[in-house]
């Protein structure tokens, strides 16, 4: 079966629950009409500098598409992690509903579900512009997809698919859902290689996600992780002292022009992701050097809440 029928198989199945794709049928009649103009006129496959097919529908249209798509996810994948590590009075509530429900299971399958949404669109969005460039001799579907993550819509750059991927190795671990939980990857795990860890996944269809859980900052294991919009991890505490912010202001205080301290991206502390799921991943397995960061950071933190409140009582008092 080729990809399209299968794609659009899939994303009829999704119907119900209202999940944007990539209408990739319609990008695919696009670039044909591309070739016959291009043939009629011209006599040649090679697409002008100017395309007015391709510049004026084609990529306009996949940026919308892509936009939509990693905002779904997103925004799909917060809910089901808020509900996973919820607390208190709503952990009661949730886990009373799921009961009366039997949702516990459907809550699992719901991650799988997010996981397969992301990686098939994920090939959608490649084997389109692979096929852009086929047709027109080009590199330019290349440069779109460098543009994508440059705009932070690329969706296997997502943090939310970083914070499932731990979400998965956490279930995994844990005794009562070893016998319950379906795997949402193949071959996911956290991998540790001279004491720096990283979260791999072999994925079908050739892709593979390997990420970094190092601070580029402080060069050791993120503690407290956060990710930035570009997708760079860093310890909460490095990201807020690169962003010249105190911890007692946390990175909602950060001025919009500071730029990601890896890539020099501005903007990216706006959207920053707490990652949790990989917070308690990290924890479980190093567990002496956890303990260390927490013992070193509570100093840090204790002397920063005390220098703010100082700072703030002598602005009232005018000193």
């Amino acid at each position: 079966m080729k990809f399209c029928k299968k794609y659009e198989e899939y994303m009829q199945g999704q119907h119900q629950k209202k999940l944007p794709g990539v209408g990739f049928k319609k990008l695919k009649k696009i670039l044909k009409k591309c070739r016959r103009d291009l043939h009629s006129h011209n006599g040649t496959n090679n697409c002008p500098h100017q395309c007015p097919v391709c510049d004026g529908t084609f990529f306009p249209s996949l940026l919308k598409e892509m936009s939509a798509v990693v905002g779904s996810f997103n925004e799909r994948a917060q809910k089901l992690l808020e509900l996973h590590l919820a607390s208190g009075f709503n952990k009661c509530f949730i886990w009373f509903k799921d009961r009366l429900q039997g949702n516990h299971v459907a809550l699992i399958q719901e991650g799988k579900d997010l996981v397969m949404y992301a990686i098939i669109n994920a090939i959608a969005m490649r084997k389109i512009l692979k096929k852009y460039d086929k047709i027109h001799y080009s590199k330019q579907g290349q440069a779109f997809k460098s543009q994508a993550q440059s705009m932070h819509i690329e969706i296997l750059q997502s943090p939310w698919l970083c914070e499932l991927m731990a979400f998965h190795i956490n279930l995994k671990e844990t005794k009562t859902q070893k016998r319950k939980a379906s795997s949402l990857f193949d071959c996911c795990s956290l991998v540790i290689n001279d004491g720096k860890p990283s979260l791999y996944c072999e994925l079908f269809d050739s892709i593979k996600l390997d990420i970094d859980l190092t601070c580029s900052i402080c060069l050791d294991t993120a503690f407290d992780p956060v990710a930035l919009t570009c997708g760079h991890i860093f310890c909460y505490m490095c990201a807020c002292k690169a962003a010249s912010v105190t911890i007692v202001d946390g990175l909602k205080a950060v001025d919009p022009k500071e730029k990601c301290p890896l890539c020099r991206d501005a903007g990216v502390y706006e959207g920053a992701v707490h990652l949790d799921e990989l917070n308690i991943l990290l924890s479980r397995s190093c567990p002496e050097y956890w303990e260390e960061r927490i013992q070193a950071e509570r100093v840090e933190r204790i002397r920063q809440a005390k220098e703010h409140w100082e700072s703030q009582c002598r602005a009232f008092m005018g000193i």
